[in-house]
Order: structure tokens, then C-alpha cells, then sequence
């Protein structure tokens, strides 16, 4: 949706655990030496002022990143996520926060891809001038959910998708639930992961589920789903409650890593004494 700014989410709870899985799965692809192409399908801007109106309209970084950024003792995959944001940020103050572009960029290696796609004209236009004339990255201004078939499988048979939209439309719920089958059907090993809002609205509650059923049906290395709970709806119902991954063909150490992580997780950037965190996968 192109009324869509992710500016004024930047670095909330949902992008920590996102980027954190992100993170996880890069480092475990670059264990190889052959190279993999990372699939962005909604890259967005590629990184975000902390500083700006969009961002300190709602704040909403100072419940998620900012409050990770002094912690001492984190596990370690969340203190690998916070040395990330530093090196972007170049200091030790929290200023700007990195998308998931900018996270993919800093962990590849000269025989890796990164193709990004990205539908909003002025966040295209940042991303393209920051990553656009970087040696194996291609920026386009199309639509990411279409772009997966001409991106799949990568001359490597090695890939990562993000599918990540707003879910501003309702549509996007299901074109979600496609782009999985087809890129699972076009690779059945892609490593893919599917960003999820939680909110109280039937499709929502729903596509986990959805996902569930088509990794069963097409992924050979099963799925893995990641859940964080830390907020509360508003008086009518309303907001994100918080989010979850969606892993198809996770790497096999994934899990493992996950379970220290998300219950310190939730108690961190709690907003209300229910917050609460969940890890399961195929086959468990």
C-alpha cells in the first residue's frame, strides 16, 4: 500500500524480532562458502531516521530497540542484533535504526545477492541511492509478491525470501499465503520468512494456520513459527498486539536459539503484565 511509511514503525518490538530471526538465519547461510540470494519482497527504505517526525510521532522504537540498547548480558542472538544497529549507526548513540536490507547488506559477502523490491516511490528512492550501486544488490520499484518467480531458484539453489508486507489491505493476507506456495513450489529448500502482525482480525488469526498447511504441503525441511505478545488491544478492540515469524525450512539450529530468546524478550519490552512469548514447529 503505498500510504505505507514504515518510518513510523522503525525498530519497534516487531522489526527487533524480525531482524533477530533475519540475523540468525544470514550468519547460519554464511557457515557455507557458496553463495545465497536474499529476497526482499517490501525492503522498504533500507534504514530510518530515529530522529525525525515519522518516528518520534509514535515512538515506537523506545519500546523495542531502545530498550535493548543498554542491557547488559543479553542472549547472545539479541546482542548480536544490537552490535548490527550500532555499526549502522556508527556511534554509541541510538539514531537511526536499519531495515532489513540494511541488516541482509551488512552480513553478505562478495559471492552473495541481494535482489530488494519496493513499491513506494520515496523509499525506493533511499534505498536505491544507498544500496542500489553496491556489487551483487539489484533495486527495483516493482512488486515483490509478482518478482518471486523470476527470482526463484537462485543459480546457487541457496536463498532466503522475507515476505513482509503491511498488511494495510486485506488482500495482502492472502497474496502472503501465495507468495509462500509459489516460491515453496518453485524451491521447495528456500529458507522463507513470513512477517506477521497480531491483531484482532480474523485474517490475522487465521494465516498462521494457512502457512502452516502449505509448508506441510511443499517445504522439505518443515516450518518453525515465532510469537511475541506485548501489548494490549485499545478500548475498541484495536492495535498490534504484537507479531510472529514464520519459518519455512528453517536452518536446523534455529529453534534451539529462539527458546532463550523470546521469553527474555517479552520481558523486556513488555507493555502490559500479560506479555507473553510462544515457539513451535513442524512435526513437535
Amino acid at each position: 500500500m503505498l500510504a505505507y511509511r514504515h518510518a513510523f514503525h522503525a525498530g519497534n518490538h516487531a522489526d527487533v524480532l524480525k531482524h533477530t530471526i533475519l540475523a540468525l538465519v544470514l550468519r547460519y547461510m554464511n557457515l557455507k562458502d557458496k553463495g545465497w540470494r536474499y529476497v526482499d519482497t517490501h525492503a522498504g527504505a533500507g534504514g530510518y531516521s530515529l530522529e525525525g517526525e515519522y518516528a518520534n510521532k509514535r515512538g515506537e522504537y523506545e519500546q523495542g530497540i531502545a530498550r535493548l540498547w543498554k542491557l547488559p548480558d543479553l542472549p547472545a542472538p539479541l546482542a548480536d542484533l544490537v552490535s548490527l544497529v550500532r555499526a549502522f549507526n556508527g556511534g554509541p548513540a541510538l539514531k537511526q535504526y536499519p531495515g532489513s536490507p540494511a541488516i541482509a547488506h551488512a552480513l553478505m559477502r562478495p559471492q552473495d545477492q541481494l535482489r530488494l523490491f519496493e513499491l513506494h516511490p520515496t523509499d525506493h528512492k533511499v534505498l536505491a541511492s544507498y544500496l542500489g550501486e553496491t556489487p551483487g544488490v539489484e533495486v527495483k520499484m516493482s512488486d515483490g509478491f509478482a518478482a518471486l518467480k523470476g527470482q526463484l531458484p537462485p543459480p546457487t539453489r541457496r536463498g532466503v525470501v522475507l515476505i513482509d508486507p503491511s498488511y494495510e489491505i486485506k488482500t495482502d493476507y492472502l497474496r502472503t499465503l501465495a507468495a509462500l506456495r509459489e516460491a515453496l513450489e518453485r524451491f521447495p529448500e528456500a529458507v522463507v520468512l513470513v512477517w506477521l502482525p497480531q491483531l484482532q482480525l480474523i485474517e490475522a488469526a487465521q494465516l498462521p494456520q494457512r502457512l502452516k498447511a502449505a509448508a506441510d504441503a511443499g517445504a522439505k525441511k518443515g516450518w518453525l513459527h515465532a510469537r511475541l505478545t506485548v501489548a494490549q488491544a485499545d478500548a475498541r478492540g484495536f492495535g498490534m498486539l504484537g507479531s510472529s515469524v514464520f519459518v519455512a525450512n528453517p536452518p536446523h539450529t534455529l529453534f534451539g536459539e529462539l527458546q532463550p530468546v523470546l521469553p527474555f524478550l517479552a520481558q523486556a519490552l513488555a507493555q502490559f503484565e500479560g506479555a507473553k512469548s510462544a515457539l513451535d514447529r513442524s512435526g513437535a
